[in-house]
């Protein structure tokens, strides 16, 4: 049979057309497998043939699912071309079949691979986008590992062990003081304010000190760092020279709850107890009146940590105190010059000194750092001085004129069941203040009135002030004999003049002047002769009460230490039982007195923490306000004849602070309970009066003995019972007299219970005598408007 020629030119163009695919195939194939030649011909069967032998040889890699559908043309040609050359109409059949076959290859790999692309780009883009994050992840962890490996570095490795439990970073400059146990008891940012790009170096050896590490930052300041150990005890010297005018030493101390709680420094504003609970701007420390001024009557620069630490700030510094100030929980000391609190400078630039002292047990630290004996030199007399004012109480009086104070004193006979104790008359006994003679129009008779005073049993004590009124007869002749502060930068005979209560223009008695205090003595002598006073009482003022641009003949420290040389020297000529300010503890008998208080429920919930901290601080004698409140006394009408009409304290506010003194080492009163037309407050008085006498007052005079050897103070917080108890540091409104006495009075308007806490022991309950074991809370304890809670020590065998 002849060949259709159509067919066989449609079969070869086929054929021909899928040796080109199978050309194509077979060349990535080898091209793949690296073993095909470049530029070899495959147009003939016998090249075919010859490849499909090499092809045998050499053992092909599995191709991709994509190209093995491409080859199979290339297969169905050669089966094509062999049946062309065994048959024409099976050729035909097979060359149609294998142009169906590449349609259908073709369309399926167009169908396949556009999906397939956009899967591929879709799943390139979520591994890029895994990719990058992970990397930002790890830079992440690298920053983080580097910033805490930095801290750690410099926090720790660069934390030198200068001393013992004592580490210090100079780069940051942090200190840190650890107990025996490794705790961390102080952490202190040093240096505050030095420019970040400020270096440190030691230095030079012309600066250093012998047993002290000295660092200094270039034309900043120089830092001074020592150590000594007492016993048990280890002390941190640390002194900071500014070498630069703009540069005022500063160091900040954590005061975070996790640092123990803070005692110390006296009466400052708002009385915040314990410290750290308080807030106070930068302010110079120095005294003043609480309801203007930063600080109160009674300072000491002393701090005390419940963890075991203090801090003692030297008193040539002239320091600035800040508290939880700017919204941080520190506290700072700065030294820095200024032109009334620091203006005598003793260095050309600002030094800050202090030391801090640690070790396990802050009740055994405090008796380390308390003022020891006490009792040395101390005469029979004074003595007797010191008992007198425990167990009789001061009648403190405003003299209006004799008959007040010839019924006064009547009024407490009258009363039956009060002691005499001593009257204390106020500075208007003179004419004006500074004239130190009494004011013959009003007291004619003065002489015999106190003559009858002693033989009712009374002491009498006169109110005296360095003040002198510019209308005082003895102004003119201080100013002559130049016996007063003169103005700073003026000519040295202009007195410098301040306001000090009644007088809107006094000048104040230079008492390092070697004249003053001669011509002092002489006149207070002639009162001592005339009237037979048998002491007195020096109402010092405060700091911020002295002229502000003063200058003294020879240059104070700061104008606190004019009360200090003033109280020294008027105690080694004249008798005296008490002080209205201070920075330092006068030799007994004298007593420190609290400031004055308004007749306020406000007020008397800052007596306690007032009375606690003038003890801690080194004032175990003090002398608190009146009954009630100081309420000032009026003065009468133009008729010598009348009483004098005064305004009484609220009742309930009277009867709860007069339980509330019973307890305190001095009693003392404005207001007598008989003035009161409810016959339940004398009552009440009576009761309260015998519970001091029989149980209270021996009490204070066995504990002043101890005072007197320990230092320890009279009337002491819960933590001085029991140190370990994380409850004793924080309780505010209890005290105890002694070790052996527990007082928790009532402080709110018509509250008849509170809280009572006990330290461990076992008490007896005042009130009903049942025996309460200690260590814990007694909650809604009721007490009655007559009653006071109170619980006396047992013995430690005792059992219920």
């Amino acid at each position: 049979m002849k060949r259709i020629p159509i067919i066989n030119v449609m079969g070869t163009g086929v054929s021909k057309f899928a040796r080109a695919e199978s050309e194509t195939s077979s060349s990535v194939t080898f091209s793949n497998s690296g073993s095909t030649p470049n530029g070899s011909p495959l147009g003939s069967d016998t090249e075919e043939e010859a490849n499909d032998e090499e092809l045998a040889k050499v053992p092909l890699q599995a191709p991709p699912r994509r190209k093995s559908r491409v080859m199979q043309p290339s297969m169905n040609e050669k089966m094509g071309n062999d049946a062309t050359e065994l048959s024409g109409g099976q050729s035909a059949n097979s060359t149609i079949t294998s142009v169906n076959s590449i349609s259908s290859l073709l369309k399926e790999k167009l169908q396949l691979s556009l999906p397939q692309a956009l899967r591929n780009s879709a799943r390139r883009q979520n591994a890029d986008y895994r990719l990058r994050a992970f990397v930002g992840f790890l830079f992440l962890c690298v920053v983080f590992l580097v910033g805490f490996a930095h801290i750690y570095y410099n926090q720790h490795v660069l934390q030198r062990a200068y001393f013992d439990k004592f580490r210090f970073n100079k780069n940051e400059r942090m200190m840190t003081v650890y107990s025996s146990s490794g705790g961390e008891i102080i952490a202190a940012r040093l240096g505050e304010g030095i420019p970040p790009d400020t270096g440190v170096y030691p230095c030079l050896p012309h600066h250093q000190r012998q047993d002290s590490v000295c660092l200094e930052w270039l034309q900043q300041t120089r830092l001074y760092l020592a150590h000594t150990k007492h016993e048990d005890m280890h002390c941190y010297h640390v002194t900071w020279q500014s070498l630069s005018p703009y540069y005022n030493p500063k160091d900040c101390f954590d005061w975070s709850s996790k640092r123990g709680h803070w005692y110390g420094a006296g009466q400052i504003q708002n009385m915040a107890y314990p410290l750290e609970r308080g807030r106070l701007e930068l302010s110079p420390f120095i005294t003043g009146d609480v309801r203007k001024h930063s600080f109160g009557n009674v300072l000491k620069r002393y701090f005390l940590n419940s963890k075991g630490a203090t801090i003692l700030v030297d008193a040539e510094t002239p320091l600035y105190v800040s508290i939880n100030a700017n919204r941080t929980n520190d506290f700072c000391l700065q030294a820095k010059h200024d032109a009334f609190a620091y203006i005598n400078h003793l260095t050309p630039l600002p030094q800050l000194n202090y030391t801090i002292c640690a070790t396990d047990n802050m009740k055994t630290l405090h008796s380390l750092m308390a003022e020891k004996s006490l009792w040395d030199g101390l005469k029979p007399d004074e003595l007797h001085a010191v008992h007198s004012l425990l167990s009789e109480p001061v009648w403190q009086i405003s003299p209006i004129n004799e008959a007040a104070i010839y019924n006064y004193t009547e009024d407490v006979i009258a009363l039956g069941f009060l002691r005499q104790g001593h009257v204390l008359l106020s500075e208007e006994w003179q004419p004006s203040p500074g004239d130190f003679v009494l004011d013959e129009e009003r007291f004619p008779s003065m002489e015999e009135t106190i003559n009858i005073i002693h033989r009712r049993g009374f002491r009498i004590v006169f109110s005296i002030q360095p003040f002198i009124s510019t209308e005082s007869v003895n102004f003119k002749d201080a100013v002559a004999n130049r016996l007063l502060i003169s103005e700073r930068g003026s000519d040295p005979r202009i007195p410098a003049l301040t306001r000090y209560k009644q007088s809107n223009s006094a000048g104040v008695l230079d008492i390092t002047n070697n004249k003053t205090l001669p011509w002092l003595q002489t006149k207070l002598e002639s009162l001592i002769m005339k009237y037979h006073v048998d002491s007195f009482y020096l109402d010092l003022g405060t700091a911020q009460d002295m002229p502000h641009y003063y200058k003294c003949q020879e240059p104070l420290t700061n104008p606190d230490h004019y009360k200090t040389i003033f109280t020294r020297s008027i105690l080694s000529t004249i008798p005296v039982i008490g002080v209205s300010s201070a920075i330092s503890r006068p030799r007994a008998p004298v007593f420190v007195s609290l400031p004055p208080f308004p007749s306020s429920w406000k007020a008397i919930k800052t007596v306690i923490p007032t009375v606690l901290s003038y003890g801690m601080i080194g004032y175990p004698f003090i002398m608190p306000g009146a009954v009630g409140g100081d309420v000032a006394l009026p003065m009468s009408d133009n008729n010598p004849d009348n009483d004098f009409e005064v305004d009484l304290p609220d009742k309930e506010l009277y009867i709860r602070w007069l339980q509330l003194s019973t307890f305190l080492p001095v009693i003392r009163f404005t207001h007598l309970p008989s003035k009161y037309s409810d016959e339940s407050v004398l009552e009440i008085a009576k009761r309260l009066t015998t519970l001091r006498q029989k149980t209270v007052t021996p009490l204070l005079k066995k504990y002043a003995n101890e005072t007197l050897d320990t230092g320890l103070p009279i009337i002491r917080p819960l933590w001085m019972l029991d140190p370990a108890d994380p409850a004793c540091h924080v309780v505010v409104d209890e005290f105890s007299v002694g070790e052996e006495l527990i007082v928790a009075p009532v402080l709110y308007s018509g509250s008849r219970q509170r809280e009572v806490y006990l330290p461990a022991g076992v008490w007896r309950d005042g009130i009903d005598g049942s025996l309460r074991k200690g260590s814990r809370w007694i909650h809604n304890y009721r007490v009655a408007e007559d009653k006071i809670a109170y619980f006396v020590k047992m013995p430690d065998n005792t059992r219920f």
